[in-house]
């Protein structure tokens, strides 16, 4: 049994269901039925990508595998069980011989106040669905703002992070909007601002200094403020309060700070290295031979770093997914065991059009030859829907973006702090069954510091009906501080009052402000109360605490030669 869809597990499935040929039974647990390319994600909120261009069909890629879904939240290794909650809250109890954990990452909070309140990750497809309606709707809502202090701060979006994650979503996030107001000007003249927060000293910190400083340079010619040294001190409905005293006024903030291990290891009982499951050099636990563990919940030692664990990365995770499923394999006496050992052949991070920055092989490019390299990268790298994601490449390419809201997820659904960033919460859904996200005591806030996976999240579109006597724009921001506040979201109703329904197990309590009431007819905004909570979950990037100069995830990583 795999638990877990990321690029380690889907890996570990892929081999294993060839080299058993049909005479074993191969489970995979997952919450969703479809790997989730993460590298691409950036391209989706920034409507270059349709969504399910990134999501690849488990039970149509592997046919012979039988797919289960759910979320284990407890593996008891003495009755060797997995315990699950199905997507409609109903638990199960699967039975295994051998169990590859593949489970991946989790955000990563930080004690900075208002950040779970304000901010959204990035992780999983509902994140990214989210951020692209609300980016959408914050320039559609400036271009109808009455003063030209609204229309700045609707304008303005800050991204918290300047690992892989965070560069490129800023990078994409900047053609977007300025595709967008290059059709619509904004009506006080002004134009999109984003900009990106590191504590590190230089973009990209964890990669050579001449990738770090192409994707510095495209970043700034287009016009993102980039701002190293510094990171958020505090997160408000009206903006945020930078560590160096400046107060932006935003209503977007974008966290892309790093995720941690997902905390089901934490309930196995056996040792942990900063959170990581310890594992063998043939991935196997100690003490039990019948269980595996690979990618980012896994703490596998590098063999090129005597004394050192390979980091959180999906070239890593990929690669031991295969080696994971060929130890299991010869556990059961079908081939000889075999040590990870990888060895890294270079980095691609794509900067939005022609621009990346790239270096396979060691050799630093930059410009088209970059672009080219890194598409070609994606296309190898990912397991299926090549033809559709290279055909909206094309599409893009000679004809305008879509610019809509499609409304499809709410503020509510994708909390910073959700144990399963891949899964939106629902009205009337059940709950989620574990924390995800854990706050970091004491750890200093940074951006791309840690590193995040290639495993590498939003829409809300609103209306809102104003009452007599106030604009629609101050009852958006009433209802926005609300729902930041852990009000329950209003639902339509007929009759003038707030809605009592609460859409999801739990109303959002982190609510990056900014959007629109949800069809709130009522003639009051809903009323504020005090509401804090955390939590999350990630399957890529998410790892050690942030120290003043750490590193993002080494992310886009170039395969080697047969794992594509």
């Amino acid at each position: 049994m795999i638990v877990g869809a990321g690029f380690a597990g889907y890996r570990a499935a892929r081999t294993l269901s060839r080299m058993s040929r049909n005479k074993a039974d191969v489970t995979l647990l997952n919450p969703t039925d479809y790997f989730l390319y993460v590298p691409l994600l950036p391209q989706v909120a920034a409507a270059i990508l349709e969504p399910r261009r990134v999501a690849v069909s488990l039970s149509g890629t592997l046919p012979d595998v039988r797919l289960v879904l759910g979320e284990a939240d407890a593996v008891d290794m003495d009755a060797r069980t997995v315990h699950y909650t199905d997507p409609e809250g109903v638990g199960g109890t699967l039975d295994y011989d051998r169990l590859v954990l593949a489970v991946g990452s989790v955000n990563k909070l930080l004690p900075i106040p208002g950040v779970a309140e304000h901010a959204h990750g990035f992780r999983g497809l509902p994140e990214a669905l989210y951020l692209r309606d609300h980016v959408t709707r914050q320039v559609e809502l400036a271009a109808a703002a009455a003063d030209r202090d609204s229309c700045a701060a609707r304008c303005t979006f800050v991204v918290v992070g300047a690992g892989y994650t965070g560069t490129e979503v800023a990078a994409h996030g900047k053609t977007y909007t300025d595709s967008q107001v290059r059709r619509h000007p904004l009506r006080q003249g002004m134009r999109p601002r984003w900009m990106l927060l590191d504590i590190a000293e230089r973009v990209l910190p964890e990669l050579d200094e001449r990738l770090s400083r192409t994707a510095d340079r495209v970043l700034r010619e287009r016009g993102v403020d980039v701002r190293v040294g510094t990171s958020v001190k505090e997160a408000t409905h009206d903006g945020v309060l930078l560590t160096d005293g400046e107060f932006v006024p935003a209503r977007t903030l974008v966290w892309c700070v790093g995720v941690r291990p997902d905390p089901l290891v934490e309930s196995t009982g056996h040792p942990l290295e900063r959170g990581r499951l310890v594992v063998d050099p043939y991935l196997q636990v100690p003490g039990r031979p019948e269980v595996f563990a690979a990618g980012d919940a896994a703490a596998v030692p590098d063999a090129n770093k005597p004394g050192a664990f390979t980091p959180m990365t999906a070239q890593h995770a990929w690669r031991q997914g295969k080696t994971a499923a060929i130890n299991v394999a010869a556990s059961l006496g079908a081939c000889e065991r075999r040590p990870y050992r990888h060895r890294d052949l270079g980095f691609v991070v794509d900067l939005g059009g022609t621009q990346a920055a790239a270096n396979p092989l060691g050799i630093p490019l930059s410009g088209l030859a970059a672009g080219a390299v890194t598409r070609g990268y994606h296309l190898a790298a990912m397991p299926g829907n090549r033809v559709r994601v290279a055909a909206d490449w094309l599409l893009n390419a000679v004809l305008p973006r879509q610019a809509v809201q499609l409304g499809l997820v709410r503020s509510w659904s994708v909390p910073l702090e959700s144990a399963s960033p891949e899964l939106a919460r629902v009205a009337g859904g059940p709950e989620q069954p574990r924390a995800g996200a854990q706050v970091e005591a004491g750890a200093q806030v940074g951006a791309g510091t840690g590193p995040e996976a290639t495993d590498a999240p939003g829409t809300g579109s609103r209306e809102s009906g104003a009452p007599e006597g106030k604009g629609a724009t101050e009852i958006i921001e009433h209802t926005e501080k609300a729902q930041a506040a852990g009000a329950e979201p209003a639902r339509n109703q007929p009759g003038g009052e707030p809605a009592r329904n609460q859409p999801g197990g739990e109303p959002a309590k982190n609510q990056p402000g900014g959007e629109p009431a949800k069809n709130q007819p009522g003639p009051e905004p809903a009323e504020s109360r005090p509401g804090p909570e955390p939590a999350g979950k990630q399957p890529g990037p998410g790892h050690h605490e942030q120290h003043p100069a750490p590193g993002p995830v080494k992310r886009d990583d170039i395969p080697a030669e047969g794992d594509s």
